[in-house]
């Protein structure tokens, strides 16, 4: 029995692998610190539980949900658009609920994507990007975010040809993993490449609150967006629900209504209980948020000045709970990973698990408390390089 050609092309899921070498790690009887995979350590607020709880009773929340979401669901992302970003965006045929961005993200490409077509996707990125592409028989064509275009996407240097052929183009800004931020100027110039070439601007933008300094812009506000794409968000980082897998996709009618049609052959919709907890989410107080940024600061200056007086060398990000740091030299970013799981119980990420322009680098995801943060520096200041 032989698997798809397709799946033989993938690479094994990255942090797949980092969950199991780390569950590994735990079963020797190690006392594991994880700064691994992006998932939020915090619970989920309490009022946006009750209000699940209170769905959950209802009946008339047992049903398949079918369709876009509940109204009310996409009245209050709109509502939410429209106080944050000043966006408006019509309930009824530019929002689309979908179970977490990742399920949007990893759908799309059945509506847009031929055989042979060219799909631009950031390399380091988030790996959905590109296995759906594969999934669908498109081309991957990487764009390098380097550090000296301050790691986002130089179109400028992508050959006409290339553009020409282009049907999508991933943008994720804040930024996994780098944690670089798109500014207004920067969108811009991407939304007249879209309109030149009439690829699809794709805006993954899961991480637009969790920032530490100026709040990052939605590429729905710059002019012209919504004439040439789309953006992904879900209630899993700003909320602490990765595990209720709720989101949705905004924007562009057309481009909104063909991803529905692809998502109603494959799946029911996302469930109407944890639908209602995602509109206390977004239409409460957000204070909580407030507070989680809070915390993710504190962590984050903490890990930051450690990693610096350890001789690391690494910015203070920005916006995101990841720290992008490089690797010590002449040290590979998985050589990195193993040194410190085999000498330190320290579980990171390594920068190639994105792509090959993330070699170099690793990744801490901030998603410990700040105590087992000095634990991990103290750790890290007894190994040798």
């Amino acid at each position: 029995m032989n698997i798809s050609k397709r799946l033989e092309k993938l690479p094994p899921y990255p942090f797949v692998e980092i969950d199991k070498k780390k569950k590994k790690a735990i079963e020797e009887g190690k006392d594991i610190i994880s700064f691994g995979v992006g998932d939020p350590d915090l619970p989920t607020p309490s009022h946006i539980i009750e209000a699940a709880q209170k769905a959950l009773a209802n009946p008339k929340h047992h049903q398949y949900p079918f369709g876009a979401g509940l109204k009310n669901f996409r009245e209050a992302v709109s509502n939410w658009y429209k106080k944050r970003f000043n966006v408006l965006l019509d309930p009824d045929t530019e929002i689309h609920s979908c179970i977490g961005s990742k399920d949007g993200l990893s759908h799309l490409h059945f509506a847009f994507i031929n055989r042979g077509d060219t799909v631009l996707i950031p390399s380091p990125g988030y790996p959905v990007y590109k296995t759906s592409t594969i999934f669908t028989d498109g081309e991957p064509y990487y764009l390098p975010l380097k550090k000296e275009n301050g790691f986002l996407p130089d179109l400028n240097a992508v050959a006409e040809k290339i553009l020409s052929q282009a049907k999508i183009l991933f943008v994720n800004s804040p930024n996994n993993p780098t944690a670089s931020v798109a500014t207004t100027a920067y969108f811009k110039g991407l939304i007249a490449l879209a309109k030149k070439y009439g690829f699809i601007i794709v805006h993954d933008a899961a991480y637009s609150e969790i920032y530490f300094e100026d709040p990052p812009i939605s590429f729905l506000e710059v002019e012209g967006a919504k004439e040439v794409g789309l953006e992904f968000h879900s209630c899993s980082k700003t909320y602490n629900m990765t595990g209720w897998r709720v989101g949705w996709f905004c924007g562009n009618s057309k481009l909104v209504s063909a991803i529905g049609k692809v998502k109603d052959n494959f799946d029911s919709g996302v469930f109407e209980a944890i639908q209602m907890a995602a509109v206390a989410a977004l239409t409460s107080s957000q204070k909580c948020v407030e507070e989680m940024r809070a915390i993710y600061k504190e962590r984050r200056d903490i890990l930051i000045s450690g990693l610096k007086k350890l001789g690391w060398n690494v910015d203070s990000p920005k916006a995101t709970f990841y720290v992008w740091a490089e690797v010590p030299k002449g040290y590979s970013s998985s050589k990195v990973v193993e040194k410190l799981i085999e000498e330190a119980s320290i579980v990171i990420t390594p920068g190639s698990a994105f792509g090959a322009e993330g070699e170099g680098y690793v990744r801490f995801a901030l998603t410990t408390p700040k105590e087992r943060i000095q634990t991990a520096l103290d750790r890290l200041s007894k190994i040798n390089w």
